[in-house]
């Protein structure tokens, strides 16, 4: 239960002054000017600008400070007074630079102009946009175009991301990998096989009515603090929590509103789970499978005592298909299995069992504790099958919530950027811009890495992010990447990517979303989509870094003129003066999602742009919502084995993917340092390990290459026997890029197979 669930080596709970001094930490040392404060009181406000951070939705009724701690400190980090311009790479070699930490690399500033890279020297140079523009052009003409990838992250805005596809398939590919490939990809193909939608199937009034949480593999705390506010409200109201994670989160143990000053006072914590359950990594689908259990016996027990059924067996019969073979599986697996493969008691499954049985509605959220599994698919259709026993998809206070990370990862999807034509209105395009767009699939980033392995990757085009910080096999990927003849870099400060330049290599520095868009119609507006598929704008007030940025729409553009042959019909000059008129262009492509886009773009909390499954109609193959029948215990594709580990990279609470803003994880009071292995103390002891001792993790993924990561200090940690912790991405180096989900090939990052070598 909650009460016996703490944190030992954490520092307090969730928010609370622990939150605030954080925050001023990184005021500190970012020293953004006074003005970021009417910065943060914009934040998630219509009128104002959408967080650079997670992708949380923003409540129609919002708070006067509508931010989190991660939220805050990502606008400083964009705000920050240090500069990273052509002087500082007079300075220093690339080779020198790859020294550095992450941490230092990205405390050197924000970028300010347009950066060529010299071989002859090893370092970057000044260069000018159209001298920059005209080169990536003529390289990208030349080459062969399959063999250019358009890379993007989730942060770019709607506008900009419309047009970024556009350019990809006008140039001749549908190579447009994007971040969900290594975190929500799992989400978008599995949901869509078992309920017909790609997303979330819930709205912000369900927060509202829900009568039980249950969480799986996500964490508040850290990754989208603002939905602390609802989950404490719901525990106000007598709402249920229960959590399912191999780590102690403290976001989901406890919490201190920071906006409620009697908390903050008196230091009043509100408990967040009921029952929180360490399953072992991997061990989601048998854990989920004994509620499933308890569930179907209580319903046995119902049917042969003449009382009310458990099972919704009206929304079954109408709304589902696969019911009877899933039914007959959940029967026929002993407890002894499910209590092995999850690693959790039979009593703790029946005890959750019974709060999902009370609850009349339940929402069930998950994160990439269930996508990043090489059975991601399963873990995600295993969830499914819990909700739909009691009709808990599409109706009020119930449904599924995959939380996203980064702030448009989704929207950017829902607008074209995708490697699968099946997803895209390919006769609008062609409609609309007078081209035939190609119709062969590009490339997942999988597929991408490989692809640069190989030699047939030739160059990369990244919209945002850190992407050679951010895939498995770091190693070869490093080497790779150089090699390759062409990599530009669309980013806002210095990052592990840009240290490994391709034959031609540019940096080309853009505005963040706090910052002014003067374009010739005046300050320009960019939107983004939040996990609850809500549309919302944002608009910068803030004076740019430098004068050299361009914002990411005009880059696109820039390289767009640059590099593709006259067509009238492509008004790329035009759109960059107006970007209203992109919207409009995205309201013509899809219609059912946009209408009236421009007209709604900051209403309060967003506009919804709708979700079939939130409304019981199900676009799968068989025009129902799918049962399915698991085929193994557990998410993973390797078996246990003597000395073998399962690895879980994590996040502390003091970064933003691949943004590392310092080096305190005070929720699992680890200070100064990122280079830890936490297990638990029966593990380390079994090992013949003592704490403190510094060892390397060697990849036990069994396709013969040699994987390692040194120089960790072990740290007793509240972990499952057999399941270990390390920090994202430092630990990428010990991933395989084939070691993946096998449906939609996201990297299975949450359970690594590892041994441990003492030196």
């Amino acid at each position: 239960m909650a009460d016996n669930i703490s944190n030992p080596e954490g520092k307090g709970p969730a928010g609370g002054w622990g939150s605030v001094k954080s925050i001023f930490r990184i005021y500190g040392e970012s020293s953004p000017p006074p003005a970021f404060l009417e910065t943060l009181s914009r934040q998630n406000k219509p009128g104002g600008f959408m967080c650079v951070s997670c992708a949380w939705p923003k409540p129609k009724n919002y708070h006067p400070f509508e931010f989190c701690e991660n939220g805050a400190k990502a606008t400083m980090w964009d705000l920050t007074n240090s500069r990273c311009g052509p002087d500082f790479f007079k300075k220093h070699t690339v080779e020198e630079l790859k020294g550095w930490k992450d941490h230092d690399l990205e405390m050197t500033g924000r970028l300010t102009h347009p950066l060529r890279f010299d071989h002859a020297t090893g370092q970057y140079v000044e260069a000018t946009w159209n001298e920059a523009f005209q080169k990536i052009g003529a390289t990208l003409k030349r080459l062969e175009k399959k063999s250019v990838v358009f890379y993007s992250s989730g942060h770019a805005g709607l506008e900009a991301s419309y047009l970024y596809a556009l350019l990809a398939r006008a140039y001749g590919n549908n190579n447009l990998p994007q971040s969900s490939n290594m975190c929500h990809e799992t989400t978008s193909v599995g949901l869509t096989k078992v309920i017909g939608s790609p997303v979330g199937t819930i709205v912000w009034e369900d927060l509202e009515k829900t009568d039980a949480f249950f969480f799986f593999g996500q964490n508040p705390g850290t990754n989208s603090p603002r939905f602390l506010h609802p989950l404490q409200e719901a525990k106000k109201r007598g709402a249920k929590i229960v959590t399912f994670n191999p780590v102690i989160e403290q976001g989901l143990v406890s919490f201190v509103n920071p906006q409620n000053p009697l908390d903050m006072v008196t230091g009043n914590e509100t408990k967040i789970s009921d029952q929180y359950l360490q399953v072992q990594a991997g061990g989601d689908v048998a854990a989920m499978l004994g509620i499933c259990k308890t569930v179907v016996e209580a319903d046995d027990a119902a049917v042969a005592a003449g009382r009310a059924r458990v099972l919704d067996v009206d929304f079954i019969a109408e709304h589902t298909t696969g019911f009877d073979k899933f039914i007959e599986c959940v029967r026929d697996t002993p407890w002894s299995d499910i209590v092995r493969e999850s690693g959790l008691t039979e009593a703790d499954l029946r005890e959750a069992g019974a709060t999902y049985i009370a609850a009349k509605r339940v929402i069930g959220v998950y994160g990439m504790g269930l996508t990043q599994h090489s059975q991601g698919g399963l873990n995600i259709a295993m969830l499914v099958n819990l909700l739909l026993l009691r009709g808990n998809i599409g109706r009020e206070g119930a449904g599924c919530c995959p939380v996203r990370g980064h702030s448009n990862v989704q929207g950017q999807r829902t607008v074209g950027i995708a490697e699968k034509t099946k997803l895209i209105p390919m006769d609008k395009l062609k409609e609309l811009f007078d081209f035939d767009p190609p119709t062969e699939d590009g490339t997942h980033i999988v597929d991408a890495v490989k692809g640069m392995m190989a030699g047939t990757i030739r160059a990369t085009i990244s919209l945002g992010g850190n992407l050679l910080r951010a895939v498995p096999d770091q190693v070869d990927m490093e080497r790779v990447w150089a090699e390759q003849e062409l990599t530009v870099m669309v980013s806002t400060k210095l990052n592990r990517s840009h240290l490994f330049p391709g034959k031609e290599a540019w940096i080309l520095p853009c505005l963040s979303r706090t910052e002014i868009d003067m374009q010739a119609t005046g300050n320009q507006s960019v939107t983004t989509e939040d996990s609850f598929s809500h549309i919302s704008g944002s608009i910068g007030k803030r004076t740019p870094a430098s004068k050299q940025l361009q914002s990411e729409l005009a880059i696109v553009t820039g390289i767009a003129k640059a590099t593709l042959d006259h067509n009238p019909k492509l008004k790329w000059d035009e759109w960059t003066r107006d970007y209203s008129l992109v919207r409009n262009l995205i309201e013509a492509t899809y219609p059912d999602d946009f209408k009236h886009y421009n007209q709604r773009m900051f209403e309060p909390g967003g506009f919804y742009r709708g979700n079939d499954a939130h409304d019981r109609k199900w676009n799968t193959e068989e025009k129902k919502a799918v049962f399915t029948t698991p085929h193994q215990l557990n998410a993973l594709s390797f078996e246990d084995a003597p000395g073998r580990f399962r690895l879980i990279t994590m996040r502390s609470n003091d970064q933003f993917n691949t943004t590392i803003y310092g080096y305190s994880d005070r929720f699992r009071g680890i200070e100064g340092t990122r280079d830890v292995l936490l297990m638990c103390p029966e593990d380390i002891a079994a090992a013949g390990l003592r704490e403190g001792q510094v060892v390397s993790l060697v990849s036990d993924f069994e396709d013969g290459k040699h994987r390692e990561l040194g120089g960790l200090t072990v740290r007793a940690h509240k972990l499952p026997r057999g399941t270990i912790g390390g920090y994202y991405p430092e630990c990428n180096v010990l991933n395989a890029i084939d070691h993946h989900d096998e449906m939609s090939k996201t990297p299975a990052s949450k359970a690594i197979p590892v041994k441990i070598v003492s030196h």
